[in-house]
């Protein structure tokens, strides 16, 4: 196994680090570099650049309009671009939903659906988690009656992240109570200006929105958005939560944010403090483990060997190394890193007082927002239970 890059992988991630240096707008990346809030039109705005350029589906086959990249060329591209303060790229449509329709979806549904989610024109939202149905996913309720040529709709979803920009979702729906649970699930297109569904906001702790309920009242859903056959949409699931597991875990903003850590600490005087650095060098260990557990990943798959099926593993290291940072950016920020009032995050109040400096407004609202991590995409409980049924039998 050899995890070093060669000479033309290196070439193109110096192609790549150009590139996104003279494309991405110099105020986006400083809120991404001081943890400021993105605003829908910053995420939508970088996610069209980088749909003009080919890039926005950038883990596609070029039979699908991707650029065709090698395993190793995807995970330069995205390491490149967390580096440089690019916003991640909000997954639900490029990176979950369009392998499905590739995988799963007739032609006329590539067709539909792909070109919009590869321009970064239509926002997609996932509706999969309910009131009592989360890392228990084969216990969805939302019901699908058919009805001649349309399915309808009733239900809820709930924690459906940034819903409230949504044009589609893509919706786990029951449409039989025989048998197992899983069999009876499948997988629903949804537009969301349609008639019956109503987007209510969670207001979160620091006064963001970025969690919605979501609920159906007898929305009509053509049969033709259905994906692959009716009550196989568990299998569809499972291959899209691998996706999105590995995509928890953003080892490259992880180590972009180490950084971040490094500058908070020298600047808030604790860098000195041996007990605190010594964690720092703990955590960039740790980081730097799940990097070579991709790259791992990444050369079983450049080989053609069949690589462990890590998403699970993956999830639970990344989810907690986002917490661990979290911690340690409070830790160095003190009393200045505690208020949670948001005009005063926005107007940076804390660099008002003595030691107290404009970049350390958000780290209580991100020290919270990271307590989701080990929870969304599968909790890390049920992840280590999957992991230990796996590789240990």
């Amino acid at each position: 196994m050899d995890l070093s890059f060669t000479p033309e992988e290196q070439k193109f991630r110096e192609e790549i680090r150009a590139w996104v240096k003279e494309n991405l707008p110099k105020e986006t990346a400083h809120k991404v570099h001081n943890a400021l809030e993105l605003t829908r039109d910053d995420l939508q705005n970088w996610a069209k650049i980088l749909g003009k350029k080919g890039w926005l589906g950038y883990g596609w086959p070029a039979k699908f309009g991707g650029p065709g990249w090698t395993a190793v060329q995807r995970h330069l591209f995205e390491e490149e671009c967390a580096l440089a303060g690019a916003p991640r790229i909000i997954p639900f449509g490029p990176v979950m939903v369009a392998p499905v329709i590739q995988a799963f979806g007739n032609e006329e549904q590539q067709k539909r659906f792909l070109p919009g989610i590869a321009s970064g024109e239509v926002w997609w939202s996932q509706g999969y988690s309910e009131p009592g149905s989360g890392s228990d996913l084969a216990s969805v309720k939302t019901k699908a009656e058919r009805k001649g040529d349309k399915y309808i709709v009733n239900g809820q979803k709930t924690w459906t992240t940034l819903g409230q920009h949504g044009d589609w979702m893509f919706n786990l729906v029951r449409t039989s109570s025989e048998g197992k649970p899983q069999t009876g699930i499948s997988f629903l297109l949804l537009d969301m200006k349609s008639p019956g569904v109503t987007v209510r906001p969670i207001k979160l702790i620091d006064g963001s929105v970025e969690v919605n309920e979501v609920f159906f009242d007898n929305v009509e859903v053509p049969v033709e958005n259905l994906i692959g056959e009716e009550n196989k949409g568990w299998t569809y699931a499972k291959h899209l939560l691998s996706h999105e597991r590995t995509n928890i875990a953003d080892v490259n903003r992880a180590k972009r944010e180490l950084e971040r850590l490094k500058r908070i600490a020298k600047q808030e005087g604790v860098w000195e403090d041996q007990r605190f650095r010594d964690e720092v060098a703990k955590l960039e260990i740790d980081v730097v483990a799940l990097e070579m557990m991709v790259l791992r990943v990444l050369s079983a798959a450049t080989s053609g060997k069949n690589s462990l099926d890590v998403a699970g593993l993956l999830k639970i290291r990344g989810s907690e190394i986002q917490q661990r940072y979290s911690e340690l950016m409070m830790l160095a920020g003190g009393p200045y890193s505690l208020p949670l009032i948001r005009e005063a995050m926005e107007a940076g109040w804390q660099g008002n007082f003595p030691g107290g400096h404009p970049n350390l407004a958000p780290l209580a609202s991100t020290f919270f927002n990271m307590r989701k991590t080990t929870i969304y995409g599968g909790s890390n409980e049920v992840q280590r239970n999957i992991v230990a049924q796996t590789v240990l039998g």
